[in-house]
């Protein structure tokens, strides 16, 4: 298993996983209740947000168990490792979107109910609106180390790549604020709360960043 989400208030959570599909579970019974794509390649990534109103997530084949709750209206995004980003509808398990990327895909998150990103092993971070991700609404290069790990802060994102870079971006794209610049040991994760911005790193270490005003 590569990575998980919440659905909701957590009653579900899913997975990915090397195997290629994306599960969802039963908390409660710690069971499986169904695999929602079964993609034939491993899945690095995974995200859950609210779909804008207008997009088509389709409609289930069957009926949904009664132990599915808070999946309507919402659509799983998939990082795969064969370069592609796909877009699923929870409930229905329909495809929605396929995006065929540079290189493999590592990690995904919604930005909003319409704006997606995803990045990829040689460092392009995609910028995409759910509505038509024919062509991405841009394309952010820093360096060409694996971006591993994308998490929505304000008006813009925080993102860490495999050369120990982890930076900040602001929606208008002027303003930059480096965390950390490149220093060979890749940092796989971010996490944040409040005004305080946590990262994990290969070198065993979690370093706590606090954020006076941006």
């Amino acid at each position: 298993i590569l990575d998980t989400a919440i659905v909701d208030r957590g009653r579900n959570v899913l997975s990915c996983s090397r195997d290629g599909t994306a599960r969802l579970w039963d908390c409660g019974k710690s069971a499986c209740l169904g695999v929602i794509a079964d993609c034939g390649s491993p899945v690095n990534g995974i995200a859950v947000g609210t779909a804008e109103s207008s997009l088509n997530l389709g409609t289930p084949e069957t009926a949904p168990s009664e132990r599915e709750i808070g999946t309507e209206g919402k659509i799983l995004l998939l990082a795969r490792e064969d370069k592609k980003l796909q877009g699923v509808g929870l409930q229905s398990r329909q495809p929605v979107f396929l995006f065929v990327g540079s290189d493999a895909f590592n990690c995904c998150t919604f930005l909003s109910s319409t704006y997606i990103l995803a990045g990829t092993q040689d460092g392009n971070i995609y910028q995409l609106d759910v509505r038509n991700t024919n062509a991405p609404i841009q394309v952010i290069h820093r360096s060409g180390a694996p971006v591993l790990s994308l998490l929505p802060y304000r008006d813009g994102f925080i993102a860490s790549q495999g050369d120990g870079t982890c930076f900040i971006i602001q929606q208008d794209l002027d303003y930059v604020l480096d965390l950390t610049e490149a220093d060979c040991d890749p940092v796989y994760k971010v996490a944040s709360w409040e005004k305080q911005i946590y990262t994990c790193c290969r070198d065993g270490i979690v370093r706590r960043y606090q954020l006076s005003d941006l």
